[in-house]
């Protein structure tokens, strides 16, 4: 099976995370898409997050149903910050008959390089890249095992949700209607 990784630390997950996920699954030649929950990446030390079960609770709710997608919580057990080399390993032991493929958002690609291990990543695992607003593609530096994919561009993020959440503003349609009500039931990022 060839699986693509969207890792993430999905705070919250949201509509343009989903249709990224299900685009990669059901447009390109992968099987499925599994999200990765990370529960603290190293270049978002510092930023508050909802702990890391209630993220992955989140992205349970907003892919039930849909069986090319699945929730990871493989780095909740792993070292932190996490490094995606290291979950890439953890996943390639664990799972020796899957195909593992990188989904990456076109603004990452650059600073691909100052990844813990950026070569061996790149020489042992494909990389389809995404579009995303404000980045030319034609500016982006393209490497072998690298691939650009025609998806959607979307231009939602979870710190707008959260701002939102925190003036009162509605987030109907930006994440799933089970993970609104998670998020308003529960209060999240209500100040």
């Amino acid at each position: 099976m060839k699986v693509g990784l969207l890792f993430g630390s999905f705070n919250p997950i949201h509509t343009g995370h989903l249709i990224l996920a299900n685009f990669m699954a059901t447009h390109t030649d992968l099987d499925a898409v599994w999200l990765v929950v990370s529960p603290q990446s190293p270049f978002k030390i510092g930023q508050e997050m909802l702990p890391e079960e209630e993220r992955l609770a989140l992205v349970q709710l907003a892919i039930r149903g849909n069986n090319r997608l699945e929730a990871l919580d493989i780095e909740f057990r792993m070292p932190k910050p996490s490094y995606t080399i290291d979950t890439l390993d953890a996943l390639r032991r664990r799972y020796s008959e899957h195909q593992f493929v990188l989904l990456m958002g076109e603004d990452n690609l650059p600073g691909l390089t100052r990844w813990k291990e950026a070569e061996r990543i790149l020489a042992d695992y494909a990389v389809y890249v995404y579009p995303r607003p404000g980045v030319d593609i034609t500016t982006v530096e393209t490497r072998a095992n690298t691939w650009v994919v025609d998806a959607p561009l979307l231009d939602i993020s979870a710190t707008f949700i959260r701002e939102c959440v925190q003036k009162g503003k509605s987030i109907r349609y930006l994440v799933p209607d089970a993970v609104e009500a998670r998020i308003l039931s529960q209060g999240y990022w209500r100040t």
